[in-house]
């Protein structure tokens, strides 16, 4: 069971100022509960974990592993950008093995990399490298099929499919998640004739980690999905709690309270390199649902003990703007004793007998009680160990809290105007038709 604590918080604030936000979060609560918020139309992701148990998704996504494990396929490409990728780059870079590619063949399970999700000449001509070398399929994800970094992506690699399997073998390489009726991509599936599966349009991508978004690529990898979905679906009852006790409640309103004491920026922390991506999901789903309309938390990540020799002197002793919220894992999949050294050089035989996840424990806590004397405010989230279970019951969490966190802040969690602005100049710095006004007004800007 996920467990959330507060108590690196109480020297910096009161149990009435608490309260107060405990309030504001369950207000907010009713208004997800009773979906009469601002952005309403995108809360299709709240009951994912109990509609998906009962419902033949994930056999249809495991039909979709046997049928290319047959072909003998060993690399699928997965093409995505946002919340398209980051929810399965995080469950793959936390269940797989840290030094897979060097063990290759060891699970007997395709490798799956991430395509679409940037613009570089280079990481486009190292993937054909190695898809050159390898038996391909692809998943392309994308609601339209028209957003420029996937679908500049699904050209390259479809080409290539085509190029090395032919046409109709393709069709059996190609799978689309994609909009029910319409798009792009949605007319070229019916086209070609590529096997679809359907992103509702009351999901958002950074809320799609629990549609066939994340899970097929999940499933392809050969992971439990029925179990990532169990956690999520015990965070579904949970958070759904109009009480204090709902630790989406007490997280929503916490970090809410010290942001409006002058704690600008949350880092998200993992004592354990294997959540890195946790880090890289959570900013996507906490910057894009509350920065807006001026207000907004900053989210930042560091994996520790790493970043403690690189961010820990900024956050020990830098500008005190910032709050901490540690993901705690309690149990290790692996144990590793150190040994006493006859010669000692080094100095660590104190520690030996220890095991090494001992030390990092320790770091952990020092860490925390260090950044309390700082002047950062500390929080944790605790899950038993790094496995499917307890991912799902992260990621629905995390979700809850956003979308509560966010109607406390009194920002629409489920748009993301300001994305658009990057892509107009892009757009016209690219001369794309129908945005000569455009072009024209820029080119004379960057003179």
């Amino acid at each position: 069971m996920l467990k959330f604590n507060m108590g690196g918080c109480n020297s910096f604030v009161n149990n009435a100022e608490y309260e107060n936000y405990v309030e504001k979060a369950l207000s907010a609560l009713s208004v997800l509960e009773k979906e009469t918020g601002a952005g309403n139309d995108f809360l299709g992701w709240k009951h994912l974990p109990s509609l998906t148990l009962a419902g033949k998704l994930v056999d249809e996504c495991e039909a979709v592993r046997d049928a290319w494990s047959a072909k003998g396929v060993d690399l699928v490409i997965v093409i995505g950008i946002g919340g398209s990728y980051l929810g399965a780059k995080c469950a793959l870079e936390a269940l797989n093995h840290t030094f897979a590619k060097s063990l290759a063949g060891k699970r007997g399970m395709p490798e799956v990399v991430f395509a679409g999700n940037n613009l570089s000449e280079e990481y486009f001509c190292e993937l054909m490298d190695l898809a050159a070398q390898k038996n391909v399929a692809c998943v392309v994800i994308s609601k339209s099929g028209t957003t420029t970094e996937p679908a500049v992506a699904f050209r390259v690699v479809k080409q290539f499919i085509e190029n090395k399997y032919g046409k109709a073998e393709a069709a059996e390489r190609i799978v689309a998640v994609t909009d029910a009726k319409r798009g792009a991509l949605k007319s070229l599936s019916d086209q070609e004739g590529y096997k679809t599966f359907v992103i509702e349009d009351n999901v958002g991508g950074r809320f799609s980690v629990l549609t066939p978004v994340g899970i097929l690529p999940i499933v392809l990898a050969g992971y439990d999905m029925r179990a990532m979905l169990r956690g999520a679906l015990e965070m579904e009852k949970a958070c759904a709690k109009p009480c204090e006790c709902n630790p989406a409640v007490q997280y929503a309103a916490m970090r809410n309270l010290l942001y409006n004491k002058g704690k600008k920026i949350e880092i998200l922390v993992s004592f354990q390199p294997k959540l890195q991506y946790l880090g890289e999901w959570w900013k996507q789903l906490y910057g894009e649902s509350e920065g807006k309309d001026g207000k907004g938390i900053f989210p930042a990540s560091v994996i520790c003990t790493t970043d403690l020799h690189s961010m820990g002197q900024y956050i020990q002793d830098g500008e005190r703007i910032l709050m901490e919220t540690t993901v705690t894992v309690e149990q290790s999949n692996r144990q590793l004793i150190i040994e006493a050294d006859e010669q000692n050089l080094d100095g660590l035989n104190f520690l030996a007998g220890k095991r090494v996840e001992e030390c990092n424990k320790m770091a952990e806590l020092g860490t925390q009680l260090a950044h309390i004397d700082g002047g950062v405010p500390q929080m944790s989230i605790s899950i038993e160990k790094i496995d499917e279970y307890n991912l799902g019951s992260l990621f629905y969490f995390f979700e809850k809290a956003c979308g509560i966190s966010a109607y406390i802040l009194g920002v629409n969690p489920f748009n993301q105007p300001g994305v658009e602005a990057y892509k107009k100049n892009m757009f016209a710095l690219l001369e794309k038709p129908g945005y000569e006004e455009q072009t024209k007004a820029i080119k004379e800007r960057i003179k």
